[in-house]
């Protein structure tokens, strides 16, 4: 069962479930990681062409999308959720 758009059930945590916090904390940790190189070569640079920035930020918001929908998730994602978790969440309001 997916649990995309699933709200109230308890998120997971290290202590209840290691390995799903590990791959949680993995995504977020590449999500960090594409960021920070995107930034780096941006200052480098001082531009960046608009479909390297397009599929940079895709990239990097699939790992965050991954880490929201999967914050329930007790086990890996499955190849056929990877496509539906991947997308950007109905159920975060942007703020700001």
């Amino acid at each position: 069962m997916s649990n995309v758009g699933r709200q109230g059930d308890a998120m997971i945590d290290n202590l209840s479930n290691p390995a799903a916090w590990a791959l949680l904390m993995q995504e977020l940790d590449e999500a960090r990681e594409h960021l920070e190189v995107l930034i780096a070569e941006m200052e480098k640079n001082g531009h960046l062409d608009e479909e390297k920035f397009r599929v940079d930020l895709g990239h990097i918001y699939a790992h965050l999308n991954r880490t929201w929908h999967g914050r329930n998730q007790p086990d890996a994602i499955t190849d056929e959720q990877w496509t539906m978790f991947s997308r950007f969440p109905a159920d975060v309001p942007l703020v700001g």
